[in-house]
């Protein structure tokens, strides 16, 4: 199992709206994260820096490849054009990434 961290900021004006859309994540989004052996997934919001940050453990054997799966489903694909446009890619971030992700530095059992 590997824990992943990520961040990326949410625009002001779309905190309602993507707290609304997470209220009730579309049922099939939430199957294909589990097909991909995401487990145990949070977001959390940090105002008033309108911050999103994620956390799940991964319990896959090749995550880039799970992500691709993830990627080509059409419903998946659905969910993040309506997820996006809420979203404000951090300008420090990796290039192909759209969230950021983080390193490790501490964990405690």
């Amino acid at each position: 199992m590997q824990r992943m961290g990520m961040v990326i900021g949410l625009n002001a004006e779309k905190i309602e709206e993507y707290k609304r859309l997470h209220a009730a994540v579309w049922p099939d989004v939430l199957t294909m994260i589990t097909a991909c052996h995401i487990r145990n997934y949070s977001i959390f919001l940090k105002e008033p820096e309108n911050l999103l940050f994620s956390y799940f453990e991964y319990h896959g054997e090749d995550f880039d490849a799970d992500m691709k799966i993830m990627a080509a489903d059409p419903v998946t694909q659905d969910w993040w054009a309506v997820c996006m446009p809420c979203q404000k890619p951090l300008d420090t971030r990796k290039d192909g990434e759209w969230w950021a992700s983080m390193d490790e530095v501490f964990h405690h059992d």
